[in-house]
């Protein structure tokens, strides 16, 4: 049941992010762009996930989940080295390329090679991530 509701959601979430334009890389490049030929249109999209995402959120308060033990732990508040240079690389990356991981893959549904060119540099970025921040663990430790 677990995994139903989950796909479920990953596919709302996923047709969300299509009706919405989050997956037309010039539209969401046109968002970005505040200097130049802006296009505030993704802001409605961000309100209208805001603002139900709030109600929830409150709803929920106190409240266990239904499939679940609880729910998952807030991240740490703490502004850290490590959270402003993921945002910042994630924050260009997403920029210049258009896409973020979510829209990335849900363009996956409809063909691309741009959007299965990004998925799989995500992947190996991820697949390397551990292993270089051992390595720089390691090193500043000697």
């Amino acid at each position: 049941m677990r995994r139903l509701i989950a796909f479920c959601c990953g596919s709302l979430f996923g047709v969300g992010l299509l009706l919405s334009g989050m997956t037309d890389t010039s539209k969401v490049q046109g968002w970005l762009d505040f200097f130049g030929n802006w296009d505030p249109t993704l802001a409605f999209v961000m309100g209208g996930a805001m603002i139900p995402m709030f109600i929830t959120w409150k709803f929920t308060e106190g409240r266990k989940p239904i499939y679940a033990e609880n729910f998952p732990a807030e991240p740490q508040s703490n502004i850290n080295r490590d959270l402003i240079l993921g945002s910042t690389l994630f924050g260009v990356g997403w920029g210049l390329a258009g896409l973020c991981p979510g829209p990335a893959i849900a363009s996956l549904s409809f063909g691309g090679s741009q959007s299965a060119l990004f998925v799989l540099a995500m992947l190996f970025g991820m697949r390397l991530t551990p292993q270089i921040r051992s390595q720089i663990s390691s090193s500043s430790a000697t």
